[in-house]
């Protein structure tokens, strides 16, 4: 299965983005009051002299969500937020009123680690 830039895990399950309000409702209830992870695999490559280097990490966030009543999620829910999004809400966005902390790098809960993109871009260019 294909997941795009972020993986949302929570109790070992892998939160995909919801397919409808009901199954939006699901995840974020899911996720209200608990602490989730948030993975994002980075990947860069170099060609020199016909020979290709590649470099791999995987970024990973805790993700603390705050205790959220139906009418929280019902709110978030009408954004239309949720609906193109990996485990149903974004941080970056409206999402980040139900977020009360995080442990790790912000941007990869955003899609894209910065920090482990620019140490692995310095290390490859060094090598």
């Amino acid at each position: 299965r294909r997941h795009g830039g972020r993986v949302v895990t929570i109790d070992g399950e892998v939160l995909e983005k919801p397919t409808d309000a009901d199954h939006a409702k699901t995840m974020l209830k899911r996720l209200a009051g608990r602490c989730h992870e948030v993975f994002t695999a980075v990947i860069v490559a170099k060609r020199e002299n016909g020979e290709a280097s590649l470099r791999t990490q995987v970024a990973r966030t805790e993700v603390q969500f705050a205790p959220l009543s139906d009418e929280d999620i019902d709110a978030y829910i009408a954004t239309g937020e949720p609906f193109d999004k990996a485990g149903g809400y974004g941080i970056q966005s409206k999402g980040s009123l139900l977020v009360t902390g995080i442990v790790g790098d912000y941007f990869n809960v955003v899609g894209l680690p910065v920090t482990s993109t620019a140490d692995l871009l310095l290390t490859l260019l060094q090598d």
